[in-house]
């Protein structure tokens, strides 16, 4: 069974920093794309950052300077550095990765989502 699972979320003071990790279970790899949502209350969710295979990042102009994303070691990890936090970064952040899952007769790639993790950034 494939599992995304977050961690780290909390509740910070604004100019915080804080540290999320995703770790993929059940899959292959993920190496093709790995990235972090994020959804506030009562607006849509919306794409924070990726990194893809070659370590190619991209960030929405929201977070760029202040968020870094970066993988593990065995490519099925990935953080998310969140500095300088502001109270409009108040959201639950969502790990999502496309992934392999590869068996003795079978190999799909699809993408996959985490439950969330909620960061609060009081003022």
């Amino acid at each position: 069974q494939v599992q995304l699972t977050e961690s780290g979320g909390g509740l910070v003071q604004a100019g915080d920093s804080l540290r999320l990790s995703c770790a993929a279970s059940g899959v292959t790899d993920c190496d093709s794309k790995m990235g972090w949502y994020r959804q506030a209350p009562g607006k849509e969710r919306e794409l924070v950052a990726t990194i893809t295979r070659g370590n190619r990042v991209y960030y929405a102009d929201s977070v760029k300077g202040r968020f870094t994303i970066s993988r593990g070691n065995n490519k099925n990890t990935e953080y998310l550095q969140m500095n300088n936090l502001k109270p409009e970064d108040t959201a639950v952040y969502l790990c999502n990765a496309h992934c392999l899952v590869r068996s003795s007769d079978s190999e799909t790639a699809m993408d996959y989502w985490g439950k969330g993790t909620l960061v609060i950034v009081s003022s």
